[in-house]
């Protein structure tokens, strides 16, 4: 059988899907997979280091603790995807397009999601600390026990999200914090809010 990376570069330069791959704990390094289409696939345990997935689509898939070091994902398509567990921190996923996703259990630190889209997506017990969500469109997102600590979610409108469950200790939004206008926050994370408005709340 011939190396996994190898019969991927293959995919990539017939621009044919990548179907059914089922992954056990594989490395893949600096492997040049833009705009691979993969169907149906799953990886588990597997480690991609300093890949570029850069307009790849990803369609029924599965990451289960998975580790994505320093790899580029920008402007890729994700739907009927699951990601669970796994650490995908610093990831460049800026432009991307998540549609029936669910995520659970994933540390996504210091990762670039700006100008993303996400639609019917469900993120529970995720990490996106120091995460960059600016300027995205967000339709049917549900966020739980999701820690958004210094997040930037400049731009991105959070309107009808339940964020009661989540931390947003430190989030950057703008300076009329229109971000959160309609959101359900709670009566202790209204004092994230007049920190940023510059109002001072005695305990």
């Amino acid at each position: 059988m011939r190396p996994l990376p190898s019969q991927l570069e293959e995919a990539r330069e017939q621009e044919t899907p990548v179907s059914g791959l089922d992954l056990l704990r594989e490395t893949l390094e600096a492997a040049d997979l833009t705009g691979v289409e993969f169907r149906n696939c799953r990886f588990r345990g597997c480690q991609f280091l300093g890949c570029d997935l850069s307009g790849a689509s990803f369609s029924g898939c599965t990451f289960a603790d998975c580790l994505l070091e320093s790899c580029r994902l920008s402007g890729t398509w994700w739907r009927d995807c699951q990601l669970q567990g796994g650490k995908w921190d610093g990831a460049d996923l800026h432009r991307a397009r998540w549609k029936d996703l669910t995520l659970e259990r994933v540390l996504l630190r210091y990762g670039n999601f700006t100008g993303g889209i996400w639609e019917h997506v469900s993120i529970k017990a995720c990490n996106f600390t120091e995460s960059a969500l600016r300027e995205m469109r967000w339709k049917k997102v549900v966020l739980t026990y999701t820690d958004l600590t210094r997040a930037e979610l400049f731009r991105t409108i959070l309107t009808g999200m339940d964020l009661t469950s989540c931390t947003l200790d430190g989030i950057v939004l703008s300076e009329t914090c229109r971000e959160l206008r309609g959101a359900v926050i709670t009566a202790a994370q209204s004092a994230v809010v007049a920190r940023i408005l510059g109002i001072l709340v005695e305990p």
